[in-house]
């Protein structure tokens, strides 16, 4: 679903709410509205913005009575500093992701079927502090990204430093057209162009062949 739609759904504290009590159970529509103190009309409305966004689903149990519970498990990501807004597309947590492929990334985590409940036990005490160290680290590069953009944007800017840090990292990263870089950064193609020559006349980038490159 799209990151936007979905922060305007959580964005109402109640279904927020009726998401952290499914996380613990499923849970019928009477005991939502006990825990919230609302009507279960109001509930079920709830839950219907909640269905249909597909993060929650209901079964019939034994006797037809309709349960609800979350879904499946699922990540957003908002970003907010000086230097950038935006929020990932909610995706599917998966065990399955090829970690090789992290240059920068090493986990060693015991990957074992044939365990007991102890062996279970002490793999998601394992996971839960794994989780811990990646927000840590996530914190750490964050910091670092605002200071280098800090001292790129100083070094070459001229009241839009944060413009001109980013069209650097775009070059950094491969992008080679002033179209390439407007599409990455989500900004009009005459206004990079003008950073572009800026940066040129400051020979900070150089161009070759229609292609810009950071000049060694």
């Amino acid at each position: 679903m799209d990151s936007g739609a979905l922060l305007d759904i959580l964005g109402n504290e109640n279904r927020r709410r009726i998401l952290r009590l499914l996380a613990r159970k499923p849970c019928y529509v009477t005991e939502i509205s006990e825990y919230l103190g609302v009507s279960p009309k109001a509930v079920i409305d709830h839950l219907r913005r909640l269905e249909d966004a597909g993060l929650v689903e209901s079964e019939v149990d034994d006797q037809r009575r309709k349960y609800f519970h979350i879904a499946e498990n699922l990540r957003l990501e908002v970003r907010l500093s000086p230097f950038d807004f935006g929020a990932k597309s909610a995706y599917p947590a998966s065990a399955d992701l090829d970690l090789t492929r992290c240059q920068h990334v090493s986990i060693r985590i015991r990957q074992d079927r044939n365990e007991d409940v102890a062996d279970l036990a002490g793999k998601l005490q394992e996971l839960k502090d794994l989780e811990r160290e990646l927000s840590l680290a996530q914190r750490w590069v964050q910091g670092r990204l605002a200071d280098v953009q800090d001292q790129l944007g100083e070094a070459v800017g001229d009241g839009n430093e944060r413009l001109y840090a980013d069209v650097l990292a775009a070059l950094a990263s491969g992008e080679c057209s002033a179209s390439a870089v407007a599409a990455t950064l989500d900004a009009p193609e005459p206004l990079v162009e003008g950073v572009l020559e800026t940066l040129r006349e400051q020979d900070v980038v150089e161009r070759a062949d229609g292609e810009w490159h950071i000049a060694e």
